[in-house]
């Protein structure tokens, strides 16, 4: 029986290499982005290696195109048996310097559209009564830090709404997962958002201390790739973990946060970002 997998965010970087991955591992995908002029690197390895990969637009901020691709692919498939949910963006700048606006765009497009596209994947994988759901999280929804705080947030409800699904959507043989990368090399700081700090000169010195600290560490960083490993291994596994973390900085992270209480945790990560 054909497989059918659906990823989104899928012009680069991670949700790029997992459409590679998923195909090369024998899944008809389905590589979802917001403007498909920007497949040309995708189209010319889906022609020169032959995969089986449909290109697909899909705007995760609009629910009409949510349902608009669904559709298509059941009317070309009829079924889905992987969702990975990739798509989002980074908001950095501290809590008082983020507006409320700019928090609501943050939710909506690494939270709510990972809501609305699940309530219209599971009822297929419901009927089905197989499926998987694969989140693209990141550390950084175990454990907060200054600097990016509604992009934390907004892990931490994904995180949340994981661990829910788990258990409703687990009772009709649908598998639920998140990926937990620490810092992949993409162009993720290429789209980041960054405000103006205007409430105090402190809150721009935290910010730009957490991105400098952060460009560093992406030369050591997690190849896309290495995420899109952990992805098909998640799928393989007979008994899909609730968590996979990946890359060493976040493994360290995560060692640090387990063996120490959180008043401890919360002095060792202040040393690791504000050292004297």
């Amino acid at each position: 029986m054909e497989k059918v997998a659906l990823v989104t965010g899928s012009s680069s970087g991670i949700g790029y290499e997992t459409v590679l991955a998923l195909a090369k591992d024998g899944y008809q995908t389905f590589a979802s982005m917001r403007d498909t002029s920007k497949a040309g690197e995708l189209k010319k390895i889906i022609e020169s290696e032959n995969l089986p990969i449909s290109i697909l637009e899909l705007d995760v901020d609009n629910d009409d195109s949510i349902v608009t691709a669904i559709k298509k692919i059941m009317l070309d498939k009829n079924r889905l048996d992987v969702l990975v949910n990739n798509a989002g963006y980074g908001q950095f700048g501290c809590t008082e310097d983020v507006t409320i606006d700019e928090f609501r765009k943050q939710f909506e497009t690494n939270f709510f559209s990972v809501v609305k596209i699940i309530q219209e994947v599971s009822p297929i994988m419901r009927k089905q009564g197989s499926g998987a759901i694969v989140n693209i999280s990141s550390v950084a929804g175990r454990m907060g830090f200054p600097g990016s705080p509604a992009y934390i947030s907004s892990k931490f409800a994904l995180e949340g709404l994981c661990e829910c699904l788990r258990y409703e959507l687990g009772m009709f043989g649908i598998r639920t997962t998140l990926i937990e990368p620490g810092v992949v090399k993409t162009n993720f700081f290429d789209s980041m958002k960054i405000p103006e700090s205007k409430k105090d000169p402190k809150y721009k010195q935290i910010t730009e201390n957490i991105l400098a600290g952060l460009k560093m560490m992406v030369e050591m960083g997690t190849s896309p790739a290495q995420v899109a490993e952990v992805v098909i291994k998640a799928l393989h596994d007979k008994e899909m973990l609730p968590r996979y973390l990946v890359g060493t900085d976040a493994a360290m992270f995560m060692e640090a946060k387990r063996s120490k209480s959180d008043l401890e945790f919360e002095k060792y990560m202040s040393k690791e970002l504000f050292p004297a």
